[in-house]
């Protein structure tokens, strides 16, 4: 619950800050510091991805996940609801305090690095993911705040409530999972975390949330495997 309780913290910190402050931070650092959580965020995802015991498994998870995930139409669905929130932040200054509140609770609680970073944090207690996580959202709910107000401080609600259940959830699941099918979770989320980097990056604009079901997929894998009694390792 570390990540999650560090994400309200910034989520306060930056909707403070934009309330009181506006829009007053320069372009140029905006992306600077972008670009800088870019490259540790895939840093972070390279690391998680070379834990894996059997690439071909983590592969396997990201190609049938990809597949299901676009049959799903995961992605689509995504940027249908960041278009509308896109057209919702348009109000200006005159935003009141529910428009705040329902805009930046849906963007800080929708998104892979939502997902997996819960996930990890969770079951293995890594709360890396959603330290990066916070970063970004604080930078976000400064420009939100400054635009919509202050119905922005109170999605810190909203994302205790969202990150901290996937938290629990993953860490009640934990228990029903051997060592191995986190690994290979946790390293298929790794690959999944790196595209999220290129796109932060302004590298490529990959669709990251059609990969989501892999982060499933890979654990159903390793215990297939081990029903059939068949080396995971190569």
């Amino acid at each position: 619950m570390i990540g999650t309780l560090l994400n309200v913290a910034t989520v306060l910190i930056g909707g403070g800050l934009g309330t009181l402050l506006g829009q007053r931070l320069p372009e140029r650092v905006r992306q600077t510091v972008l670009h800088g959580l870019g490259l540790v965020t895939l840093a972070v995802g390279l690391r998680m991805a070379l834990t894996t015991a059997n690439i071909l498994i983590v592969m396997g998870s990201i190609l049938l996940g990809g597949i299901l995930g676009e049959w799903w139409r995961i992605e689509d669905g995504l940027q249908a609801l960041g278009d509308r929130l896109q057209e919702r932040m348009k109000v200006g200054s005159t935003g009141t305090l529910a428009q705040g509140f329902v805009t930046a609770s849906l963007i800080f609680c929708v998104g892979p690095m939502t997902v997996l970073g819960s996930i990890r944090d969770g079951m293995l207690g890594d709360y890396s993911l959603l330290a990066i996580k916070s970063l970004l959202d604080g930078f976000a709910s400064l420009a939100l705040a400054s635009s919509l107000g202050i119905g922005v401080l109170f999605s810190a609600v909203t994302v205790l409530v969202v990150q901290g259940g996937i938290a629990l959830l993953a860490k009640l699941a934990q228990f029903g999972m051997s060592e191995p099918m986190i690994t290979e979770m946790s390293a298929t989320g790794g690959v999944i975390i790196m595209g999220i980097g290129l796109i932060l990056l302004d590298l490529k604009r990959i669709r990251v949330g059609s990969f989501l079901p892999g982060i499933l997929i890979a654990p159903l894998v390793v215990w297939v495997l081990t029903i059939l009694h068949i080396p995971i390792a190569p």
